[in-house]
């Protein structure tokens, strides 16, 4: 069956063996494992994931798409082996299907229009995977990971939860249509809130993150007067820590705004 990509939806199909391949090694996808697969397509991922996985919850919004995968994968559905959704992944709840926290990972092809809400949905808002193995834009990719040594809302809001890891480039030649920008392969393991011992904590660290970066050009110092006005108080953390009264926000590392939570 034919069909035309939706550049609505951010359709871009990949067609690299190797990059799909890929994916399902960074993965380590295995015979005990459920992976949950955003937006499926035409299948080509899926059909690696059924491959090597126990079970793939494939969730597609494009009603179109969602009979191509009726009509391609016939017998894995009835044998209930892949689990085939019409619905926005936003709205999906893994606790529907007796999934708990950690029971699951997520492979997926991703539209880039909503990489953003994807990590956060499953990451701090949503019952958490084990890991995420994503195909992003390139750039998003080197955010996330800090790969020119400057940190993020969007790296520190990842490393927050997992450990990611930059797996490989994928060229946008490699996807029909082609997009104009190269993509990447990213994976985050080791998904946990292992840093916050509550909500409260949780929500503070990401109040004082998101204060550090309100203004680019100012110091971190002096951002963080907006949710502190005692700014000795400021000044003591900064020494504790060891870090510069002239330092921006993208300069300090993961490590010392754990810290720095625990302080404020």
């Amino acid at each position: 069956m034919f069909h035309q990509a939706k550049k609505s939806m951010g359709q871009n199909f990949l067609k690299s063996k190797e990059a799909l391949n890929m994916m399902c090694v960074a993965g380590e996808v295995n015979d005990k494992d459920i992976v949950i697969e955003i937006g499926p397509g035409k299948g080509a991922l899926t059909e690696k994931l059924l491959e090597k996985a126990r079970k793939v919850i494939a969730i597609e919004k494009d009603s179109d798409l969602v009979e191509i995968i009726n009509e391609r994968f016939t017998n894995e559905i009835k044998n209930k082996k892949l689990i085939l959704l019409n619905e926005d992944i936003l709205n999906f709840n893994p606790g529907n299907f007796n999934i708990k926290e950690g029971e699951y990972k997520i492979i997926a092809n991703i539209p880039y229009n909503i990489t953003g809400l994807i990590i956060r949905r499953f990451l701090s808002e949503c019952i958490k995977p084990i890991s995420m193995t994503l195909l992003v834009q390139k750039e998003v990719a080197e955010r996330i990971v800090a790969r020119d040594g400057k940190e993020s809302i969007l790296s520190l809001s990842v490393k927050a939860y997992g450990n990611p890891k930059y797996v490989m480039k994928v060229h946008k030649r490699f996807f029909s249509p082609s997009p104009k920008v190269d993509s990447a392969i990213i994976h985050i393991g080791n998904i946990s809130n292992k840093f916050f011992k509550d909500i409260n904590e949780e929500n503070k660290f990401f109040r004082i993150v998101k204060a550090g970066f309100a203004h680019k050009r100012k110091v971190l110092r002096k951002n963080l007067e907006e949710i502190k006005e005692n700014i000795n108080k400021i000044d003591q953390i900064l020494i504790k820590l060891d870090i510069n009264p002239k330092a921006r926000a993208e300069d300090i590392k993961f490590e010392k705004w754990i810290e720095m939570n625990k302080l404020f």
